[in-house]
């Protein structure tokens, strides 16, 4: 969750501006899935020279109106703790302010405010065939069971992502003038090297950055390639150029790297941006663009080609305003000042931890964490009466229990196993083989 500091160089200052002012607001609102986190950027003569260093990260500190976060500094790494795992060669570094997200738990949060408030969520449904029908869309859904839905609307709302081109031409038959660019980006997880909750910036030698942040307690997350990606979003994975690409970034500043055994697991992502005709990858705007196919009497298509996460709020009132000729009685926006489900914890996060404890002193410390982390204010509705592990339900390994399993069934629509293990949680990473099978043949794959 953050402004983009390497943004600052393709002279993105608008929509660096925009993330950084919104990365304040939706810290406010997701204090349990969003958290501050500082980056430390070791740097040596051969990088980017200090002086323009210093001053991306001056602008950086001040171009959002940072309120709640602390400036960035300067300082001796020979001195310093966040120097112990580093080359001796970086004797200098920069350390700066961002936004750590959990981006599973902010999609399923959205869709459990949207339901709330009124939305029909119907997960892994596919959108088959739309059409207009005088003021009105037509629009066909086939659910992962084969079941068919049928909805009437006055207008549709294209946020496909990768497969937004897809939905366009296939779905409803029109065209467009835009189109996205598909980037896959990959990432190690492999154990924590350093000591502390910062995490580390890394300038690798083709001026791209690698971050190790810290994960799960005692990981470390390492990413992120930038590579064109030609197939299908849905069938990518990462390969072995990648992985030694990132390892060996990470040998560049560490005394003792990671090395290709000691990674956990690894995954990939496709970012769909903008397609801006930039060259390099890396230099793809990560801004967005909105366009309605719609004309008089026409009800609209709204189609949203690139954005990052942390825009993704704003987005969503761009795209309503742009919504608004055909919606007139639309309510004015409304969510900066709102808070995501479980969100609503008065005061600092580590005190609403330790009353949490208070309330289960049967329960362990470590278990707490987790559902103060994973669902604020909603921990209190998943334990319920518990007061000892036995009132959890089966034990599946780790800190994960049945209790949690169904409450993800029945509130944040959980049907697949890696649904609760990778996405709503990363209980995965903490199972054995043989207690991740359990619970898969308990749930169904």
């Amino acid at each position: 969750m953050h402004g983009g500091l390497r943004y600052l160089e393709y002279y993105e200052f608008r929509l660096v501006r925009e993330a950084l002012i919104e990365r304040e607001v939706l810290l406010a609102s997701a204090p349990h899935i969003i958290w501050p986190l500082r980056f430390v950027l070791p740097h040596s003569p051969g990088q980017r020279p200090a002086w323009l260093v210093r001053a991306g990260l001056f602008l950086y500190d001040h171009l959002g109106g940072r309120k709640r976060l602390p400036p960035s500094r300067s300082f001796d790494l020979s001195r310093a703790p966040e120097g112990a795992p580093l080359r001796p060669e970086f004797r200098h570094a920069f350390e700066y302010s961002d936004c750590w997200v959990d981006d599973a738990r902010l999609v399923v949060l959205n869709l459990v405010d949207a339901a709330r408030l009124g939305a029909l969520v119907l997960p892994r449904t596919r959108a088959t065939r739309a059409r207009r029908a005088g003021e009105t869309w037509h629009l066909e859904m086939q659910g992962e069971d084969g079941r068919v839905h049928v909805v009437r609307s006055r207008a549709l709302v294209n946020a496909a992502g990768p497969w937004v081109e897809d939905v366009l031409q296939h779905v409803t038959n029109l065209n467009s003038c835009h189109s996205v660019r598909l980037v896959k980006g990959s990432h190690v997880v492999v154990p924590k090297f350093w000591a502390g909750s910062h995490a580390y910036l890394f300038q690798n030698d083709d001026r791209r950055v690698i971050f190790a942040n810290p994960y799960e307690g005692d990981l470390a997350l390492v990413g992120t390639t930038d590579i064109p990606y030609e197939g299908r979003a849905e069938d990518v994975a990462i390969d072995g150029a990648e992985v030694e690409y990132l390892l060996r970034a990470l040998g560049r500043f560490l005394r003792t790297p990671p090395q290709a055994h000691d990674i956990v697991h690894a995954f990939s992502g496709v970012r769909p941006l903008y397609d801006d005709s930039s060259e390099d990858p890396s230099a793809v705007t990560r801004d967005y663009v909105l366009e309605i196919d719609s004309g008089p009497e026409i009800p609209p298509v709204l189609s949203i080609f690139g954005g990052k996460i942390t825009t993704y709020r704003k987005l969503a009132e761009h795209a309503l305003q742009r919504l608004t000729p055909w919606f007139p009685r639309l309510s004015p926006a409304w969510t900066a000042g709102a808070r995501l489900p479980g969100g609503d914890i008065p005061g600092p996060f580590e005190d609403f931890v330790v009353d949490l404890q208070r309330e289960y002193p049967g329960l362990p410390d470590k278990l707490i964490r987790h559902c103060a982390r994973l669902y604020g204010t909603r921990a209190r509705e998943l334990l319920g009466p518990a007061r000892t592990c036995v009132d959890l339900g089966r034990h599946f390994g780790g800190d994960f229990y049945e209790r949690e399993a169904r409450y993800l069934r029945e509130t944040e629509w959980a049907t697949h196993a890696a649904d609760v293990l990778d996405r709503r949680t990363k209980h995965g990473l903490h199972l054995t083989s043989c207690q991740r099978a359990a619970f898969e043949d308990s749930i169904g794959k």
